[in-house]
C-alpha cells in the first residue's frame, strides 16, 4: 500500500521502477506519463541497447531488408526517465522496497512493474553452443550476428526447431536461396502452437520450397573442426547433417530467477498475476505494489475458465503493459482488467499467418473456410463444446468475425454454414496436438493451472 494512501501525493511524487526495458516496459512507461504520473520512473534493461522491435528481426533483418540497429520501437511520447540500461537486476527486497542491480547498486520503489520478457532457451551441450557458428535468436545482437552470418553464404544452414521463429528463420533462407535442413522433435512444424492438422500444412510448405524437413527426430550432438567451427550435427536416427551453421530454436525461458527469494510467486513459468497485473506473492495473496506484464506474466482469462495463461504475443505486451499503468495509478474501484482475447501472427514462406485466441487450448479442429490442400484457409478450434481459437493462412480478414464468436463462447462447431466451405470443412476432426508430456518447442499460449505459486509450500499451524 501506498505510504500515506494519497494516490494523487504518489501520482506527484511516487517512485516507479519498471524492470524490463523493451516493448512492455515502454509502453507501460509512455501510459504512466499520459495518465499523469509526474514522480521518479527508472527504466532497468539487462541489454545495453534502448527498446527495440523484436519480431524484424526474424523477418526482415535476416532476408537483409533492415539492419538490427534499426528496429527501435517509435515512442509514443517522451517518457522522463532515468535510463539504466546493460545492467540487469538481481533480486528483489519486496520488505525493504528495492530492486538488486548486477554493478552493486539498489534502486527504491513505491511500485514495481516487472516485464523481464524471456530469452532464448540455449543449446543445452555448452561446449558445443561455444562453435563458431552456432546461433541463437532473441536479441538485437543475435539478429545483427547471424544475419552477417548468412551474408556470407553458408553452404548449408541447419535449424533446431520448427516453431514459429524456427520456420520464420528456414523461410528467411530459403528466400535468400540458402540450403536450409529443419530438424523437429514434433511430428509436424507448428504442431504445438496449431496441432498436426494445421501442422501438415506447414510441413508441405517447407517442402514445397525446398526445406529439407526431419520430424520426429532430435539432434543429439553438435560437431566442430579443428578451427572451432561447427560442421555436422548428429541426428537420433544415425543420420548426420552437415551444416556450418547452426540456428537453435528451442523455445524461451522466462527471466525470473532473479526474483529467487524474493517472496512472489515466480518461477519457471512466469510470475502469477491477477487480472490486473498485480503480482501474487508464493502464498497466494495478491500485492499491491508488485506488477508485471508481457511474456513473464500469468494472468487468469475470464474466457478461459480463469486458469492462468502465459502468452508470448506482442500484442499482449502492449494491452498488458497499458492495463498495468493504468492500475498502478488508480485506486481499486478504477482499476481494469486485462481481457484482451490473444492474437498473434507470423510471415513465413509466403503465406501470412494470424491467429486469434487459443488454438493450443483446443481438441477438435473445423476448416470452415477454404482448403487445407490450397494452403488458404479458416480453422476453428473447439473445446468442450465452444469456439475457443481460430487460425488463417491468407485469410486473415475473417478473424474478426471469429474473434467474436471466441468473446461470445459460441458453441462449437458453428451451427451455421460460412463462406468458402469446402468438402474438407464439413465436420470437426481431431486438432491432433502433440502429448504435453512430449517435450516440443511448445506453443504461443500456455495454460498453467489455477494456482499462483510454483512451489509446494509446508503449512505449520500456531497450536
Amino acid at each position: 500500500m501506498l505510504g500515506d494512501g494519497s494516490l494523487e501525493r504518489f501520482r506527484r511524487e511516487g517512485r516507479i521502477v519498471v524492470v524490463g526495458a523493451s516493448l512492455a516496459g515502454l509502453r507501460a512507461a509512455e501510459t504512466l506519463r499520459d495518465q499523469g504520473f509526474a514522480g521518479s520512473l527508472t527504466m532497468i534493461g539487462a541489454e545495453p541497447h534502448e527498446p527495440y522491435d523484436r519480431p524484424p528481426l526474424s523477418k526482415q533483418v535476416l532476408l537483409g531488408r533492415a539492419s538490427a540497429d534499426r528496429t527501435a520501437l517509435p515512442r509514443r511520447r517522451s517518457v522522463d526517465a532515468a535510463w539504466r540500461l546493460g545492467v540487469p537486476a538481481t533480486g528483489l527486497d519486496m520488505a525493504a522496497k528495492r530492486v538488486r542491480l548486477a554493478d552493486g547498486d539498489e534502486v527504491p520503489y513505491d511500485r514495481l512493474l516487472i516485464a523481464t520478457g524471456v530469452r532464448s532457451r540455449p543449446w543445452p551441450h555448452e561446449d558445443q553452443a561455444e562453435l563458431d557458428g552456432v546461433f541463437v535468436l532473441r536479441t538485437r545482437d543475435d539478429g545483427a550476428a547471424l544475419a552477417r552470418r548468412l551474408a556470407e553464404g553458408p553452404r548449408r544452414v541447419l535449424v533446431i526447431g520448427a516453431g514459429f521463429t524456427g520456420s520464420e528463420i528456414a523461410s528467411a533462407c530459403c528466400e535468400r536461396g540458402l540450403a536450409v535442413t529443419v530438424a523437429e522433435r514434433g511430428a509436424a512444424p507448428l504442431v504445438g502452437a496449431l496441432g498436426g492438422v494445421v501442422g501438415a500444412v506447414a510441413a508441405e510448405l517447407q517442402r514445397e520450397h525446398g526445406v529439407d524437413l526431419r520430424c520426429g527426430v532430435m539432434v543429439t550432438a553438435l560437431e566442430g573442426d579443428a578451427s572451432g567451427r561447427v560442421r555436422a550435427a548428429q541426428l537420433s536416427d544415425g543420420s548426420t547433417v552437415e551444416a556450418d551453421v547452426v540456428i537453435v530454436s528451442l523455445g524461451a525461458t522466462r527471466n525470473t530467477e532473479w526474483l529467487a527469494g524474493s517472496g512472489l510467486a515466480a518461477g519457471p513459468r512466469g510470475i502469477a498475476c491477477d487480472a490486473g497485473c498485480r503480482a501474487f506473492d508464493i502464498r497466494g495473496i495478491v500485492t499491491d505494489d508488485v506488477y508485471a506484464a508481457g511474456d513473464v506474466a500469468r494472468c487468469p482469462h475470464p474466457l478461459f475458465g480463469y486458469q492462468f495463461l502465459s502468452l508470448e504475443h506482442w500484442g499482449n505486451a502492449v494491452s498488458q503493459a497499458g492495463i498495468a499503468a493504468h492500475n498502478m495509478l488508480s485506486e481499486s474501484t478504477d482499476r481494469l482488467p486485462h481481457m484482451d482475447v490473444p492474437a498473434f501472427w507470423s510471415a513465413q514462406f509466403g503465406v501470412n499467418i494470424k491467429s486469434v485466441g487459443a488454438p493450443s487450448l483446443g481438441t477438435e479442429i473445423l476448416v470452415a473456410q477454404g482448403s487445407l490442400k490450397e494452403h488458404r484457409f479458416v480453422g476453428v478450434y473447439g473445446y468442450q463444446g465452444r469456439v475457443i481459437g481460430a487460425v488463417a493462412f491468407d485469410q486473415a480478414r475473417w478473424l474478426p468475425f471469429y474473434q467474436e464468436l471466441i468473446e461470445r463462447t459460441a458453441p462449437f462447431p458453428p451451427p451455421f454454414a460460412t463462406v468458402d466451405r469446402r468438402s474438407d470443412g464439413q465436420r470437426p476432426v481431431d486438432a491432433d496436438f502433440p502429448d504435453p508430456s512430449v517435450p516440443t518447442h511448445g506453443p504461443t499460449v500456455t495454460l498453467s493451472g489455477y494456482s499462483p505459486a510454483d512451489r509446494r509450500m509446508t503449512f505449520t499451524p500456531a497450536h
